[in-house]
């Protein structure tokens, strides 16, 4: 089978698409069968990254810790398990992991998600996937109750064969686990025929670990360079949609 080419350096404004492998073949030829495309939730379909480092940031304080925001900012994306070790060490997380998970939950769940935004074009990219026969699944380091919320945010419930949570996984990411548990929800398709899309470096390890690749969004905040694993970047899911013929989802 044919392995999805690496992604090479683009110029700055522009999809991280290598411009070479679109003069010598078509991306017809590159991805000649795609059966899936797993999303990950916060920071690439619904703008929730700031609420997120928020809410740890507060929870933090209300513990005795300060930390920047930058500092947290920059963890988003990985579940609370693999975050705190960054912050907190281990014997303080002996006693603090279950308290500081628990506020964390009631902030964000309770205060900061319901009001939430979906970025623009979600539905109609996810239409669009499924118009070419892909199938659509979620993984997320979120709960199993944040998904639903956010799912219902975002409107697209009714497109999402499979989704894969924290709850069905020992590890988030970077962990591959999550990615693991929606191949398997998927029916374990084989993963050089799916792709990821993500917004943080997270995304782009956990997939590689699980023998997939990400096309990565730059609407969680991080830089390009962050980012350099995927095997493209594009500006958000919207770009996606208007650009489609240009992405690696084109069929």
């Amino acid at each position: 089978m044919q392995k999805l080419p690496r992604r090479a350096s683009s110029l700055k404004g522009e999809a991280d698409w290598d411009e070479r492998i679109l003069r010598r073949q078509s991306l017809k030829s590159v991805l000649p069968h795609l059966d899936a495309v797993i999303f990950d939730i916060d920071g690439t379909l619904l703008d929730s990254n700031d609420a997120n480092a928020y809410a740890w940031r507060t929870t933090f304080r209300e513990f005795g810790k300060d930390v920047p925001q930058a500092e947290i900012r920059a963890a988003i994306g990985k579940g609370g398990d693999n975050l705190l070790p960054d912050f907190f060490s281990e014997e303080e997380l002996k006693t603090l992991k279950e308290p500081l998970s628990k506020r964390r939950g009631e902030l964000y769940d309770g205060e900061l998600l319901p009001k939430m935004k979906p970025f623009s074009l979600v539905r109609e990219f996810c239409e669009r996937l499924k118009a070419d026969g892909r199938r659509i699944a979620i993984a997320t380091s979120a709960t199993e109750e944040e998904l639903k919320v956010s799912l219902d945010l975002i409107g697209i419930s009714d497109l999402v064969e499979a989704k894969a949570t924290i709850d069905d996984a020992e590890g988030s990411k970077p962990d591959p686990d999550i990615f693991l548990a929606a191949l398997e929800r998927l029916g374990n398709p084989d993963p050089a025929r799916v792709l990821v899309v993500g917004d943080t470096p997270y995304d782009v390890e956990a997939a590689e670990r699980a023998g997939m690749q990400t096309v990565a969004v730059l609407t969680g905040g991080f830089s390009r360079e962050s980012l350099a694993g995927a095997l493209a970047t594009f500006g958000s899911v919207a770009e996606l949609f208007t650009r489609y013929e240009e992405t690696p989802f084109a069929r």
